[in-house]
């Protein structure tokens, strides 16, 4: 084989691998470094194309499979993705890099303890790297494989105190760390991206007409974000002066929701589009504000962002916390998530609505709860229910939990089943917090109606912390199950509260471990004062302005024109 090419010049890297072999069209690495390219400008199809004619040119070379496999995984090609890293690592079994990337997509086949071994293969490899070390935290804390978990947690972040930028952001939401650390591990994360993108030029001025707003993420449809947001679009739809457009980062999932949402909004594919092509169909849209559904989660696409397709851009919803990016300039929150005291912490301008900042689908009906033996709950307990994902059942919130169940023996815990051995390793802690493992129920993900009715046969929703319910506890909150919740000092720790508190229920927002076990225990052993609780969130459900989408649009629209006035850059952005 050839070696390294020569690529010279400055500029799109792109076109500099592209010269490169063109120069060099037998130089196998020539088209790695292309394949490479690609795949960093967001273009999985030509990174596979420059992958397959390296494999040409050299059979096997696990470099070559490596970019192959990412790519397929771009494209939602998972099992192949999965077959292609495999054979990758057959060949460099000592690559980190390969070991990394293939945990990645074991996670989506759903092979979690083989994800698991491979994240730990990888850090045993480079166990100095905090990147590395960051990915087996956050899919050890998914699998509740608690083994060295504050270790690993010490050293993430004890790396973005050093200023590394290798920190996953979404991921050090799990951590118990303060406000500041989150901004700081977001900046890092988004000044890397910053100097590495771009930008568009400033859009031109467009006609009179209504306010254009987009919203980007690759939630829309059956996903936490696409539930939250049907019935506000719906409702923003009879907003004077106000058009919505959705920009889509996945494919349509054909699903209801999916189908409601092209209805009441312009809908604009982005899926596997490159980052620079997306950016221009944004731009396209002339789009006044632009909100980020998506963020630094799993599945966004912040490339585009930071190529400022909109003049503002604005972090809403999906994201709890701070981008830390100069690319979005306003963050949409309430007084109660985000108190002026948390707001220093935060990068963005806060936009205050005055109700919660989360809206919900208020136009579910629920359906009948099933017969309690079908779903393995005793007929004669109280069911206490924490349906978060399991990733936030950290070690003290289990604890928390247990503490809980020891003091209220008529009760039984109903769980979200995890992946891989996350089951049977709560139960094992159970067994050895002195808690009959029986006690634990575990529930398998079910389509949402279903969800919805099984909800209804909870008595009580115990939260967990610093990474609260969500979705999950606007889902309880509709079905009828009153929330427990100690609200901390970030945002992923206070919105479940501040659904509570947009309720009146401001007696389920706690101020300690000890008052959650208390209060749990309490209700938990008084049937009355259950029955009094659901019958008051029955009454605020109706009555509150929490579940009201009209009143949510009309607060909404007006925010956004109020956001669309300070199109004028701010200093630094």
């Amino acid at each position: 084989m050839s070696g390294r090419p020569a690529v010279t010049g400055a500029g799109d890297p792109r076109a500099q691998s592209r010269a490169a072999v063109q120069r060099e069209p037998g130089n196998a690495f020539a088209w790695i470094l292309l394949a490479d390219a690609e795949v960093e400008a967001g273009d999985a199809r030509a990174c596979i194309a420059a992958a397959r004619r390296a494999l040409q040119l050299a059979p096997g070379h696990p470099e070559a499979l490596a970019r192959l496999g990412r790519a397929q995984w771009m494209l939602g090609r998972h099992a192949d993705a999965a077959a292609s890293l495999r054979e990758a690592a057959r060949h460099a079994p000592r690559h980190v890099g390969i070991a990394v990337w293939l945990a990645h997509v074991l996670e989506d086949t759903g092979e979690a303890e083989a994800a698991n071994e491979a994240y730990a293969r990888a850090h045993a490899l480079m166990p100095d790297s905090a990147g590395i070390a960051a990915y087996l935290l956050a899919w050890r804390r998914r699998l509740c494989d608690w083994r060295g978990l504050d270790a690993l947690s010490a050293q993430v972040r004890a790396a973005v105190a050093a200023g590394e930028p290798a920190i996953e952001p979404f991921a050090f939401l799990s951590e118990d760390a303060s406000p500041a650390e989150q901004l700081r591990c977001a900046r890092l994360r988004a000044a890397g991206l910053a100097r590495a993108v771009r930008p568009l030029p400033p859009p031109p001025s467009r006609a009179p007409g209504p306010l254009r707003l987009g919203f980007m993420s690759n939630g829309f449809g059956a996903h936490p974000t696409g539930l939250l947001t049907v019935a506000f679009f719906e409702a923003l739809r009879a907003q004077p002066d106000v058009e919505a457009h959705l920009f889509a980062l996945a494919d349509d999932d054909g699903s209801t929701i999916a189908h409601r949402l092209r209805a009441v909004a312009r809908w604009h594919d982005l899926a596997g589009m490159h980052h620079a092509r997306a950016a221009q169909g944004v731009r396209a849209a002339s789009i006044d504000v632009l909100f980020d559904l998506r963020g630094w989660g799993g599945g966004g696409r912040p490339e585009v962002l930071a190529m400022r397709p909109a003049p503002v851009q604005v972090n809403w919803l999906a994201y709890p916390g701070t981008s830390g990016a100069p690319w979005i300039d306003h963050v949409v929150a309430d007084r109660f998530v985000l108190p002026e005291a948390l707001a220093p912490h935060f990068s963005e301008q806060v936009a205050w609505l005055p109700r919660c900042f989360q809206p919900s689908d208020t136009s579910r009906a629920l359906p009948a709860p099933p017969a309690r033996d079908g779903c393995g709950l005793p007929d004669d307990a109280t069911v206490l229910c924490c349906f978060n994902n399991s990733y936030k059942l950290n070690p003290a919130s289990v604890a928390r939990l247990l503490a809980v169940l020891r003091g209220a023996p008529g009760s039984v815990l109903w769980l979200l089943s995890g992946p891989g051995g996350s089951d049977a390793r709560l139960r094992d802690v159970a067994r050895a917090a002195g808690v009959d493992p029986a006690r634990l129920v575990f529930m398998a993900k079910q389509p949402h109606p279903d969800y919805m009715a099984r909800l209804q046969l909870a008595d009580l929703f115990l939260d967990t912390h610093p990474y609260n319910a969500h979705t999950t506890a606007s889902d309880a909150l509709w079905a009828g199950c009153p929330v427990l919740t100690c609200p901390g000092d970030t945002f992923a720790s206070r919105v479940a509260g501040s659904l509570n508190h947009h309720l009146g229920l401001h007696e389920m927002n706690v101020d300690s471990d000890e008052a959650f076990v208390a209060r749990a225990i309490g209700l938990a052993q008084d049937a009355d004062a259950r029955s009094a609780l659901r019958r008051r969130l029955a009454d605020a459900r109706a009555h509150s302005g929490l579940f009201d989408m009209a009143g949510f649009a009309r607060d909404f629209a007006a925010l956004a024109h109020g956001l669309a006035a300070s199109a004028a850059p701010r200093p630094g952005a």
